[in-house]
């Protein structure tokens, strides 16, 4: 049975890491987009009461005022029109204070929801993507040079697994010492498969 690396290519493992991540921030950013509207929801008792209260206050306002036109005891009639009135203005003023504080969470929820997953993209993904990268371009551009094959080779006897240097054969370290092309390249080329790329071009 093949080894995992050689059934799944690396430029493919890539192109899947790669697809699921794409994937992972669009479903954060749906989550992020579900919590803002969850959120915002609450804010509807908030703008009845303020519209209840308002127009409670209006009305009651509207009626002291002809209350207050009743001779001699007008003024002791309007008082609990307007006490009345000021009560239903508090009860507007509280509903229009939940809904700013809706307001505020239907922002920050949303943004905390999305900002952890991002953050595992941009510290953890992002970073080992971009140095793949880098060496792969590094590998691809001296991979055709006599000198940058022995340095890719050098670079596969450093860091490959024991198990795929053997099999190689059994003296392949030797042989890269005693300067063996065939060796070298056989090295080159397993430190180049390694990063997903093709040997030297023809």
């Amino acid at each position: 049975m093949k080894p995992y690396a050689d059934r799944f290519p690396v430029a493919l493992r890539q192109l899947v890491t790669d697809v699921l991540v794409v994937l992972w921030v669009y479903l954060w950013i749906r989550v992020a987009l579900w919590i803002n509207d969850v959120v915002e929801r609450l804010a509807v008792p908030g703008q009845k009461l303020e519209s209840a209260g308002s127009g409670i206050a209006d009305n009651l306002a509207d009626a002291s005022g002809k209350v207050g036109r009743v001779p001699v005891v007008g003024d002791d009639l309007t008082r609990p029109f307007t006490g009345a009135a000021d009560a239903a203005r508090a009860i507007a003023d509280a509903g229009h204070e939940q809904q700013e504080i809706v307001g505020r969470l239907a922002l920050i929820l949303p943004l905390v929801a999305v900002a952890v997953p991002l953050a595992l993209v941009l510290f953890l993904w992002l970073p080992l993507r971009l140095r793949w990268m880098r060496r792969a371009g590094i590998a691809a551009a001296v991979r055709d040079d006599a000198a940058g094959r022995d340095l890719l080779a050098l670079r596969a006897l450093a860091g490959r697994p024991l198990g795929e240097l053997t099999r190689l054969g059994p003296d392949i370290a030797q042989s890269w010492r005693a300067g063996d092309a065939a060796a070298v390249d056989a090295l080159a080329e397993l430190e180049l498969r390694s990063l997903g790329l093709r040997g030297r071009r023809v």
